[in-house]
């Protein structure tokens, strides 16, 4: 049986490594994943299991080589016949490099990128040091040269891997598939309590970090003077507080912030039908490598729920937003047509069904995560008989 772990942030657990570990586990593999529980320290030395998945969560103390170190010994302790490393960065590249390089005849390494980690990706916005950058910017070109097998959630990731001459055999595009059930909920009650009964209602499910936030602000604007009783629906948590500061100030100097709904964090449970509870999306993403490199969940997420968005042209979306069959698609920077077709959208109820449920039938017919979970196999096998 093949037993891959992951090492990751919470976030990347959540959706990406855990609903691909619970595919795995139905399709008759063992899984376990170990992480450090960052904000959960209660839960450490616990171990849990997540439909069919191991969970165990490791220490914190000793600083990041400790905490690597104990990771390390979790996995060599399992024994598992494949090792499949989430982020080639940090904590599970320091652990990675241990496997590769004293482990690897009997425990397979197959590496995970769903991000572009280095110089002119996330090395440009993150808070790191400029000793954590030169070091992330080694793991990561270390890390994605040195595994069995390499899997990939973007199409630009793959063909940074070619660039730097990766045997194309070894490389597996796995995409992201929706972090929550895919499937429409009832929005009529949840509407209610959100009090957005009887208003339009655009959803602005984001981290704010993708885009500019002013540009945002101007299409809201010009689809409030089409539809003045409009409800800008918000939800989740904007990743630096300066964009939220930026986002709130402009949505202040503009007059839209009395059309805000500002939800925050929702939990999972109550996901899926908050989001329901709009008419349509908006998904913006200017033209750079970190918005090239990755793949959205959010914008799968709306999809799956059947929500019809209006998105940039950049990266990922292009597979996922399909122009007049699953949402609309426009050039990244295209802000008068974007406010167009969200008008058009809103005003058009027909139109929205039916992109909604081609929306819905696209998600699962190419991104459901037991289908992309033969994907995973696949570089599982690859590396096993490498």
């Amino acid at each position: 049986m093949i037993g891959p772990f992951g090492f990751h942030p919470n976030k990347t657990m959540r959706s990406r490594a855990l609903p691909l570990a619970k595919s795995l586990a139905q399709r008759g593999h063992t899984i376990k994943i170990f992480m450090p529980p960052w904000q959960t320290p209660d839960e450490v030395g616990n171990i849990k299991s997540d439909g069919g998945v191991g969970l165990e969560y490791t220490g914190l103390g000793g600083g990041h080589l400790g905490i690597a170190a104990r990771l390390t010994q979790q996995v060599i302790r399992w024994k598992p016949e494949v090792a499949h490393s989430f982020k080639p960065k940090a904590y599970s590249g320091l652990a990675s490099w241990w496997l590769w390089y004293f482990h690897q005849r009997r425990i397979k390494l197959v590496t995970d990128a769903d991000d572009w980690e280095g110089d002119g990706g996330w090395n440009e916005v993150a808070p790191y040091s400029t000793s954590q950058k030169r070091f992330f910017n080694w793991q990561e070109n270390w890390g994605l040269r040195h595994c069995r097998a390499l899997t990939v959630a973007s199409r630009e990731l793959q063909t940074r891997a070619k660039a730097i001459a990766l045997p194309e055999d070894r490389v597996f595009y796995l995409p992201n598939g929706p972090g929550i059930p895919a499937n429409e909920e009832t929005k009529s009650q949840k509407r209610t309590d959100l009090g957005l009964a009887g208003r339009p209602v655009l959803l602005l499910y984001t981290r704010l970090f993708e885009f500019d936030s002013g540009r945002l602000v101007t299409i809201l604007s010009q689809v409030m003077e089409a539809i003045p009783d409009l409800a800008i629906l918000t939800v989740g948590m904007s990743l630096f507080e300066t964009d939220a500061a930026h986002f709130r100030g402009e949505a202040i100097a503009a007059g839209i912030e009395g059309a805000i709904v500002d939800v925050g964090w929702v939990d999972e449970p109550e996901l899926p039908s908050t989001l329901a509870a709009a008419d349509v999306g908006i998904y913006l993403m200017d033209d750079n490598l970190i918005n090239r490199s990755k793949c959205p969940v959010k914008l799968a997420d709306m999809l799956a729920v059947g929500r019809p968005v209006v998105a940039e042209q950049v990266g990922q979306v292009p597979e996922y937003v399909i122009q007049n069959k699953t949402s609309l698609l426009r050039q990244s920077g295209d802000s008068n047509g974007i406010a167009s077709d969200i008008v058009t959208l809103l005003r058009d109820k027909p139109l929205r069904e039916r992109l909604g449920a081609g929306a819905r039938e696209h998600l699962q017919e190419h991104f459901s995560w037991d289908h992309l979970a033969e994907t995973a196999e696949k570089a599982y096998n690859f590396a096993l008989n490498s």
